[in-house]
């Protein structure tokens, strides 16, 4: 049978006869025989042991996972598997990084913002999740929403993809900035409660503004409409407003059981207000590219307009 020295099997392995003497010293290439000089001498086998050690440690595989997988202690298949999904894990933080290294690059930041910017890119998916949860938690505290309504919030988390796009990337850092603004959780607090109503509370009996179907078909009207007059760039207190303004109103004071009367339009003003919040749309559009949903287009100018026009045709 075929011996060969040390030098030999290194060669013949693109390893260096210190690794090789070292693997063999920790019993992963056992020497087929020593001459009487003391001079290793190995087998053929050797060769095929030491292009598995030599691909198991590419993998990441330390050497004692090794020592047992070449004494059959531990199953091959399963320990390359187990590798083979910490590779893969590792494979998608290094793509975020790599885009959050583009994402750094096509801004002009102090070394703080660096820092920052950095962290929230590099989140893992259950942080990226967690952030979400917790801004979440923040601004329904206190507030009596319809369980089916924070549902659908709750399930409505980013999904960064593995490797994302510069669009992607930037619209999840521009979200973590966002969430973390506490005058955007304030403003958001202040709009459920008048939504909903609070904790052990009793939400208003006929409110201003529809919720459930009623409120997503309001909210068409006004986009159409309200939308429509903004592009013709009608003045909202000007007379040729007013028959924009009334089917809105009429819309939304049937669609509560209620009288389009001065005293509703003072309610509904006041609940435009508050309800005319940029960011909380934003909130959405930033989710939508994150989690490549359709996009979602910017209706809030149509709703302020709206405002306008109501509060221009009050006393």
């Amino acid at each position: 049978m075929e011996r060969m020295h040390i030098g030999e099997l290194a060669r013949r392995t693109r390893l260096s006869v210190k690794t090789v003497r070292y693997y063999s010293d920790l019993g992963l290439v056992p020497e087929a025989e020593r001459t009487p000089s003391g001079y290793r001498r190995y087998d053929g086998g050797a060769v095929v042991r030491l292009g598995l050690v030599r691909t198991l440690r590419e993998l990441g595989m330390d050497l004692a996972t090794i020592g047992r997988v070449l004494a059959r202690e531990a199953d091959l298949a399963r320990v390359i598997a187990t590798h083979a999904d910490a590779l893969g894990a590792q494979i998608r933080l290094l793509r975020v990084q790599h885009a959050a290294l583009r994402a750094l690059a096509r801004r002009a930041m102090t070394p703080e913002g660096i820092e920052q910017v950095s962290r929230l890119a590099q989140a893992t998916a259950d942080e990226r999740r967690r952030l979400i949860t917790e801004f979440l938690d923040s601004i329904f505290d206190g507030v009596s929403v319809s369980p089916d309504f924070e549902a659908r919030l709750r399930a409505a988390m980013p999904e960064l993809p593995d490797d994302p796009s510069d669009e992607q990337l930037d619209a999840w850092l521009e979200l973590a900035e966002l969430v973390r603004d506490e005058d955007f959780r304030d403003r958001l607090r202040a709009m459920g409660r008048r939504s909903f109503g609070t904790t052990g509370g009793t939400p208003p009996v006929a409110p201003a503004t529809p919720t459930g179907a009623d409120s997503m078909r309001t909210a068409a009207l006004v986009a159409e409409k309200a939308g429509a007059a903004l592009a013709a760039g009608l003045d909202p207190a000007d007379a040729s407003a007013d028959a924009t303004h009334d089917a809105l109103v009429a819309a939304m004071a049937a669609s509560v059981g209620r009288a389009p009367d001065a005293a509703y339009r003072g309610e509904l003003l006041e609940t435009l207000r508050i309800g005319y919040e940029p960011r909380a749309e934003r909130y959405w559009q930033l989710l939508a590219i994150i989690n490549g949903w359709p996009p979602i287009a910017t209706v809030t100018p149509a709703w302020a307009w709206f405002a306008d026009a109501v509060a221009a045709r009050l006393p």
